[in-house]
């Protein structure tokens, strides 16, 4: 099975929280109601150091995927 790049997810627990999954490496949950970001894996502090700037591509790629996503829902 191929999986996408990006899921979008809620929980009745948080209602106010939109979240979105990136599934490529480094998998991570952003949380766009404060931008909080989780990873679901361990990142060592190289990798760390290597990704900055790719997370930092990853979250407004995922902001905008959610922007799209909303737009096709709402049509």
């Amino acid at each position: 099975m191929e999986l996408p790049r990006f899921l979008m997810g809620d929980n009745v627990h948080y209602p106010e929280d939109i979240f979105v999954i990136h599934l490529d490496y480094p998998r991570f949950i952003i949380n766009l109601k404060d931008d909080e970001v989780e990873f679901l894996e361990e990142v060592t502090k190289e990798d760390a150091e290597e990704l900055e700037e790719e997370t930092k591509n990853l979250i407004e790629e995922a902001s905008r995927f959610y922007d799209e996503q909303m737009e096709l829902y709402e049509k």
